[in-house]
């Protein structure tokens, strides 16, 4: 694990409590193990993280939130969609491919839906030309997609009604 993973994962699992992880597990169903860590706690570390390695290009972002995705712990996955957040002016139209990954693999709307509206519509902005092409192609994917939370995802993305 990077030493920026290492450090994300570390301190949330300090800024955990019992009372907060036995809420959030209730809440979440189960499907994804809870350290207890505030969303508040979520977003101070990465704003940290940032500020420990402060050189982080396109692919040690894209690597890092990875890295934190790959573990089915909800506080690093919110971690990831919170860098996602941060950094999506350095996202390009192919990185659509890994969060998809990430969308399939959420387990929970309260992953989906800030990184399809956060992180996704953001993207397709700013994107022109052939890699807006690309992405709306992608898109247009999602949408027709068997899986119902990459079809939610596109919908919170592209301003159509929600499936």
């Amino acid at each position: 694990m990077s030493d920026a993973a290492e450090f994300v994962d570390y301190t949330l699992q300090m800024e955990s409590t019992w009372e907060k992880a036995a809420e959030a597990s209730e809440r979440l169903g189960g499907g994804l193990k809870v350290y207890g860590a505030s969303v508040g706690a979520v977003r101070g570390t990465v704003r940290d993280a940032l500020k420990r390695h402060k050189n982080l290009d396109h692919d040690d972002i894209t690597a890092l939130s990875s890295e934190l995705w790959e573990e089915p712990v909800y506080e690093r996955r919110l971690a990831a969609v919170v860098l996602l957040q941060t950094k999506v002016g350095v996202l390009v139209n192919t990185d659509l491919t890994r969060i998809e990954g990430f969308i399939r693999q959420a387990g929970t709307r309260e992953l989906v839906d800030p990184l399809a509206t956060d992180v996704v519509r953001p993207l397709l902005e700013r994107l022109e030309g052939r890699a807006k092409e690309r992405a709306d192609r992608v898109l247009e994917r999602w949408s027709t997609d068997p899986d119902t939370e990459l079809r939610h995802a596109a919908a919170l993305a592209t301003g159509v009604a929600t499936p």
